[in-house]
């Protein structure tokens, strides 16, 4: 499991946060409605859906990520707890989730938990990386610690799905699924020539653990040699996200 920094989250990859108030027209959050955020991070979008007169919560498995949150917005409840086994003591409208859903390996129990959390009719809205997500980036990873004899594959953390994979899963749990589609979305980084180290700082930490800080240094200048040609441009590194898009409900 990633080790969060939810400071330093907050500063480098603020454009998380962004980037989900373009989900938040799909959700239409309505006042008095009853949504959970999950994998609310450190709170912002959970926060936008309080100003629209909804009643969020926020589930975080990140301890980090929840202490800063209750201290941002102290009028919101946020609680720790796992996508693929959290369970809520009343059913919500909605359940609503941005970047956080392709840290869950085990999708079909995710699934299951936000069946259960939703009232009959309630809706599940969410956007996360899908098949292709970053993935020029994490096959320089995998070329660089191959020198180190790191077989980096089996450190992946990450579950990208096809859009024929995700619906399938929502179906089989009793979901109709209204939207689906894959999209790309290069992202600027921030930090510059320092974008994409802070980045992977973020990000990929579980990646380079095994490695000496030397090591470290040299294998992010050999990524960032075999990415800057594709990556880099206009002065920043430009992460080659690529996002799935889910609206279902519960029937």
């Amino acid at each position: 499991m990633n080790k969060w920094d939810a400071e330093n989250y907050d500063k480098k990859v603020g454009f998380v946060s962004e980037f989900g108030k373009e989900l938040l027209q799909l959700l239409s959050p309505i006042p008095g409605e009853s949504i959970l955020d999950l994998g609310c991070g450190t709170g912002d979008l959970t926060y936008e859906i309080f100003k629209f007169g909804a009643e969020p919560i926020g589930i975080d498995c990140s301890p980090a990520m929840i202490e800063r949150a209750r201290k941002k917005y102290p009028e919101i409840q946020f609680f720790v707890d796992l996508a693929e086994s959290f369970r809520l003591k009343s059913q919500v409208d909605a359940v609503f989730s941005n970047a956080a859903l392709h840290w869950v390996k085990k999708a079909s129990l995710a699934i299951e938990s936000i069946y259960l959390a939703l009232k009959e009719g309630g809706r599940f809205v969410a956007e996360f990386g899908g098949r292709g997500n970053v993935d020029m980036v994490i096959k320089a990873i995998y070329e660089v610690l191959s020198k180190y004899k790191i077989d980096a594959a089996k450190l992946n953390p990450w579950f990208y799905p096809s859009v024929e994979e995700y619906t399938l899963l929502l179906e089989n749990q009793g979901f109709k699924v209204i939207e689906a589609y894959l999209f790309e979305r290069p992202t600027r980084l921030r930090g510059k020539e320092r974008g994409l180290r802070d980045w992977l700082d973020i990000f990929f930490g579980i990646f380079f653990e095994e490695l000496s800080v030397d090591e470290k240094e040299e294998s992010y200048k050999s990524i960032e040699e075999i990415l800057k040609p594709a990556l880099f441009r206009d002065g920043s590194y430009f992460a080659d996200y690529v996002r799935i898009r889910i609206k279902a409900v519960k029937v």
